[in-house]
């Protein structure tokens, strides 16, 4: 004969369930909901971080430094840069990839203008192959000049290089010299830049008008 349970014993089992069902929601659900909080904030950190930071004026009673000057940073008078350029790559089983070059010359002087003397180019074997200035070019401060290579123009070669000589009448900042290739005729365009490297500098000796190379 089955035992009959009495309602002691079935309100004793619910309490017991009750306290069951409780501390599973406390090892477990809780936890995931401190989680999920944590997770949520730093997903909020991480997109307040992408978001776009605008410049920050100075508060109207916020005192500006009004007596501020400018120093040349590691100022030279004079260089000939080396700029490698391409005016083709390899791609496939070795097929050129034929490339337009710009050769920049960008004074970064805030003040002074500074002088460029000769832009040479050369092919991959070390041979000259133009000239690009007839006389010397002036740059007023934060100009730019430009030497543009076209695209069906292969002389240079993938080890083409530019050599660029220029000087100034007082020590200035070193000028960004760089050469931009770039192709856009193939379905997905190709894009690089290199930055010239000094290999000499020159210290100018105006007694006779002309610039020498110091060793």
């Amino acid at each position: 004969m089955a035992k009959k349970v009495t309602v002691a014993e079935v309100d004793t089992f619910i309490r017991q369930l009750k306290w069951l069902i409780a501390g599973v929601v406390v090892l477990f659900v809780v936890p995931l909901i401190v989680y999920a909080v944590y997770v949520d904030r730093r997903l909020d950190s991480f997109q307040d971080s992408l978001t776009h930071s605008p410049p920050e004026e100075l508060a109207d009673d916020e005192p500006a430094h009004g007596d501020l000057y400018h120093l040349a940073a590691n100022p030279v008078e004079g260089q000939v840069v080396y700029v490698p350029a391409y005016s083709h790559i390899y791609h496939g089983d070795g097929k050129p990839h034929l490339l337009a070059i710009t050769l920049s010359v960008r004074n970064t002087s805030l003040t002074d203008e500074i002088v460029v003397k000769s832009v040479e180019y050369f092919d991959t074997k070390g041979k000259k192959v133009k000239s690009y200035l007839a006389k010397p070019v002036r740059l007023p401060a934060l100009g730019t000049t430009e030497v543009i290579i076209k695209r069906d123009d292969a002389s240079g070669g993938s080890g083409a290089n530019f050599l660029v000589e220029w000087y100034a009448r007082t020590p200035v900042t070193e000028p960004i010299i760089e050469a931009v290739m770039i192709d856009t005729n193939s379905q997905q365009g190709i894009s690089f830049a290199r930055r010239g490297s000094v290999i000499s500098e020159v210290v100018p000796d105006w007694a006779d008008g002309k610039p020498t190379e110091e060793e």
